[in-house]
C-alpha cells in the first residue's frame, strides 16, 4: 500500500498537533507524584518513599532541555522540560528536607554525582571535545541510549505481575499513560525528522502495549500467587515524554482494602492447612490407640 504524500505544511502542522498532546500528557504524568508529596508533607516524613526516581527524572529532563536548546526550534521541548526540570527540584527539595538523615545524606550525594558532575562533565565534553557540527546529533544519541537503558525498570512491574498473578502492582491507568505517551512523542519526532526523539519512544509504545495486554490477561485472576505480600512500598513505573521512565513509589497502605482481603486470605488458607494436618494426626494417634 502506497504511503500518502504530505507536503511540509502538513508535515509541520502535524508535529505541532503532537507538540501540543506531548505536552498535556507529559504534564500529567510530572504531576502525578504530587498524592505522594503531600503525604510526605502532611506526615512530615519520606517513610519508606525513595529518591532515585526524582533524581533520575530530573537529570533526564536536563538533559533533553540541553538538547533542545542547542538543536533550536524545539519549542515542545524546551517548554515540558523546563517544567519537568522545576517539578522536580521541588520534588527533590521537599524529600530532602523531610527524609530522615541517612537518606537526606544519600539524596545529596546522588544528587552532586548524578545532576551536578555527570551533567557538567557531559556538558564540558560536548562544549569542548566535540565539533560543533556533531554537537546536536552526539547529546541526541546519549539522551537515546540513557532514555532506552532505563527501561529496564518497568521490566521489574511485569515480572511481578507474571510472578504473583496480580495486576494491583500495575494500575491500568498508569499502562493507558505509557502507551500514551510512547505513541505521542513517536509521531512528534517522526514529524520532526529526529530518531533521536521517536526511538525511545518505540520502546515505550511497545511496552506499554505490553503491560495493557497483561492487565487483560491477568485482571481475572482475584489473589496473588506468592505465599507473602512484600512490606513496605510498591514503585509503579511510567515512561515520561522522551522514553525515560519515572518510578512512582506508591506505600502498599493506600492500597490498604486490596492488601487486607489478600492476607486474610492467605491466613484461612493457612488455618484450613494446619486444621488438616491437626486431623491428620488424631487420625493417626487413633490408629495407634487401635494397635495397641
Amino acid at each position: 500500500m502506497a504511503m500518502i504524500p504530505m507536503n511540509h505544511h502538513t508535515v509541520h502542522t502535524l508535529a505541532i498537533v503532537f507538540g501540543i498532546l506531548g505536552n498535556v500528557i507529559s504534564l500529567m504524568v510530572y504531576l502525578a507524584p504530587v498524592p505522594t508529596f503531600i503525604r510526605i508533607f502532611k506526615n512530615k516524613s519520606t517513610e519508606s518513599f525513595q529518591s532515585l526516581p526524582y533524581l533520575v527524572a530530573l537529570f533526564s529532563s536536563m538533559l533533553w532541555l540541553y538538547y533542545a536548546l542547542i538543536k533550536t526550534n524545539a519549542i515542545f521541548l524546551v517548554s515540558i522540560n523546563s517544567f519537568g526540570c522545576v517539578v522536580e527540584v521541588i520534588y527533590c527539595i521537599m524529600y530532602i528536607l523531610y527524609a530522615p538523615k541517612d537518606a537526606r545524606k544519600l539524596t545529596i550525594k546522588l544528587f552532586v554525582l548524578m545532576n551536578v558532575v555527570s551533567f557538567v562533565m557531559i556538558y564540558l565534553i560536548i562544549q569542548f571535545a566535540i565539533n560543533e557540527n556533531h554537537r546536536v546529533s552526539f547529546l541526541g544519541w546519549v539522551c537515546t541510549f540513557i532514555s532506552i537503558a532505563v527501561f529496564a525498570a518497568p521490566l521489574s512491574i511485569v515480572v511481578r505481575v507474571v510472578k504473583t498473578r496480580s495486576v494491583q502492582f500495575m494500575p491500568f491507568n498508569l499502562s493507558l499513560f505509557l502507551t500514551l505517551s510512547g505513541v505521542v512523542w513517536f509521531a512528534y519526532g517522526f514529524f520532526k525528522n529526529d530518531i533521536c526523539i521517536y526511538l525511545p519512544n518505540v520502546v515505550g509504545f511497545v511496552l506499554g502495549i505490553i503491560q495493557m495486554l497483561l492487565y487483560g490477561y491477568y485482571s481475572k485472576y482475584g489473589g496473588v500467587k506468592d505465599e507473602k505480600i512484600e512490606a513496605g512500598v510498591v514503585n509503579i513505573v511510567v515512561v515520561n515524554p522522551l522514553g525515560t521512565c519515572e518510578v512512582f513509589p506508591i506505600s502498599l497502605d493506600e492500597n490498604e482494602d486490596i492488601i487486607e482481603d489478600v492476607i486474610n486470605q492467605q491466613i484461612q488458607v493457612q488455618k484450613l492447612g494446619v486444621e488438616e494436618k491437626q486431623e491428620k494426626s488424631d487420625d493417626q494417634a487413633i490408629g495407634l490407640q487401635y494397635v495397641v
